[in-house]
């Protein structure tokens, strides 16, 4: 999507006017939305050389993918963990879409910027599957890597959107239940606060995000709880309204046309003021999960960069890894 004879604003404003076009969620069924954005996915290639190899032996759903020249150890069933450095990556979709595949050029990105392989979780979806499905897919994942083998410390969460909510809500979960911690995470667009919707940035983008709005967020959350909650929603998706403490350094990035701004704004302060390490990116003219365009985006091409430099500093990443053997 080149266009020689404009300016990079007006072309941005393109794509901003392609996606409003394409992410009306009102009087679209469940697989309208889903089918929508498979086919939006589809539109844009994977990063030419990614090897991505479909998860078999595992109590969840995923992918490994790999950039071309990305090498890791993780051998299932023997101790070998260790020696491997892994992204685990929990999607976007407001919990309602999204899948392993679509998310193929991203997490390739992801791995050649970070020089770290990725597992994709493909987490159950609502409203087939409400609350707590996709929270207890996201765990098992989690306690699946460390069960081969691999220390907590070379792990890092990342997510976009509601997968950078779900992220969250593991790190959380694994707190209060005295598990190991992963290294660190990456949280992209994150729902800092599912239920209350209360970020000041729900109304003064109103009219500039392509992507979101309140009323969007309503119906998400909806799906997503079901008919089992009616009125006391569980604390763990008000993350904003938990206790901060003792959580691993954190990179957060949003848009700064997004709805979701002040719930990453919020959340670093918040998470800064308990004593975490948090490094906040608000990238100017962007909207929600923006990285997800990097094949076209120069900013979401930047963004991964500083990802990737994350990445590779909270793992400790300065050298190629072994041959990657997936599960």
């Amino acid at each position: 999507m080149l266009y020689p004879s404009i300016t990079p604003l007006e072309q941005l404003q393109m794509v901003k006017d392609y996606l409003r076009l394409n992410n009306q969620f009102t009087g679209k069924t469940v697989e309208e939305l889903r089918s929508a954005a498979a086919e939006a996915a589809s539109q844009l290639p994977v990063l030419e050389g990614a090897v991505i190899e479909e998860i078999t032996a595992a109590p969840f759903t995923g992918e490994w993918v790999r950039a071309e020249g990305v090498r890791n150890q993780l051998f299932a069933g023997k101790q070998t963990g260790s020696e491997a450095k892994v992204q685990l990556y929990f999607h976007g979709g407001g919990f309602i879409s999204g899948s392993c595949a679509t998310y193929r050029d991203l997490a390739a990105r992801l791995s050649a910027a970070s020089g770290a392989a990725v597992l994709t979780v493909g987490y159950r979806l609502a409203p087939e599957h409400p609350y707590p499905a996709a929270n207890e897919d996201c765990l098992t994942a989690y306690r699946w890597l460390l069960k081969q083998g691999m220390p907590a410390g070379n792990i890092m969460l990342c997510g976009d959107s509601v997968g950078a909510t779900l992220a969250l809500m593991t790190l959380l979960t694994l707190r209060d239940h005295g598990d190991p911690l992963p290294a660190g995470a990456c949280l992209l667009s994150p729902h800092a606060d599912l239920v209350h919707l209360d970020g000041d940035s729900y109304d003064s983008c109103a009219e500039l995000d392509p992507t979101g709005s309140r009323e969007v967020n309503q119906r998400l959350l909806q799906a997503y709880i079901g008919d089992s909650v009616t009125s006391d929603y569980p604390a763990l998706l008000s993350p904003l309204r938990m206790d901060l403490q003792d959580l691993p350094p954190m990179l957060i990035q949003a848009g700064q046309h997004e709805v979701l701004r002040s719930d990453a704004e919020r959340l670093a302060e918040q998470a800064m003021a308990a004593g975490n390490s948090v490094e906040l990116e608000i990238w100017e003219n962007m909207w929600c999960a923006f990285q997800l365009l990097a094949a076209i985006l120069p900013e979401a091409k930047l963004a991964i960069e500083h990802i990737g430099s994350f990445i590779k500093k909270t793992l400790q990443l300065n050298a190629p890894q072994g041959h990657l053997d997936c599960i």
